[in-house]
């Protein structure tokens, strides 16, 4: 409405040679709100799979790791043998981005399958604690990682970045949290910082948060 053209959303990665899935102008409608987060179809000729942690198929809306067999696909990563087997696998490509097919095939991403949070046993995705931090208005941005625990396996800490001259404590914003999501997904400790730590194209740098927030803890 606002920008009054048609709109398309890719997936895909440079082992690929591009884009592997495309969601169309008919799919950015008010009428399917819950397509605004997908990502799209494969396009002719390539296919899209979601394996769990031993390659095994899942089924539909359960999330695990996006395949992809594509006639584009590379032929493997120069002088780098043994990371080229582990990403090719006959004939797929092992994406190491998770994600969920639905009914109708289309495909929803979660996160980096690394950066995956398993907590008491539960799997945690960052993007949806980053998301429910986000939406408090003195919240600027916020980054998730889970840390070393050794009665839960890892828990999840934030580190946040408020707008400037916006303030909130660590307990007000993890009450804002636990109204969106689930109570074991809400960040067991909150940091509050000046900037996070981004690369050159403003991506957020999640290893360097979760060094930073490790030494913190020691501490």
């Amino acid at each position: 409405q606002v920008f009054n053209c048609p709109l398309l959303q890719f997936f895909g990665m440079t082992e690929n040679t591009g884009s592997a899935t495309m969601l169309g102008p008919d799919a950015h409608s008010p009428a399917t709100p819950q397509l605004l987060k997908s990502v799209g179809k494969p396009y002719p000729g390539m296919r899209i799979e979601i394996r769990g942690p031993d390659r095994q198929l899942l089924k539909v809306g359960e999330p695990g790791e996006i395949w992809v067999h594509s006639p584009t696909r590379m032929l493997g990563y120069w002088k780098l043998p043994e990371k080229t087997a582990e990403a090719l696998v006959d004939g797929w490509y092992a994406s190491g981005d998770g994600g969920y097919l639905d009914a109708e095939g289309y495909l929803f991403l979660t996160d980096r399958i690394k950066d995956m949070i398993v907590s008491g046993g539960e799997n945690v995705y960052p993007v949806e604690v980053e998301e429910a931090l986000r939406r408090h208005p003195a919240v600027l941005d916020a980054a998730v990682v889970g840390l070393p625990d050794e009665r839960w396996g890892e828990v999840v800490a934030a580190a946040v970045e408020l707008r400037p001259g916006s303030s909130i404590s660590d307990e007000q914003l993890r009450l804002f949290a636990r109204e969106q999501i689930a109570g074991y997904k809400c960040p067991k400790s909150i940091h509050f910082v000046d900037a996070l730590p981004r690369t050159a194209s403003g991506k957020v740098q999640r290893a360097q948060v979760r060094e930073r927030l490790r030494g913190a803890t020691k501490a």
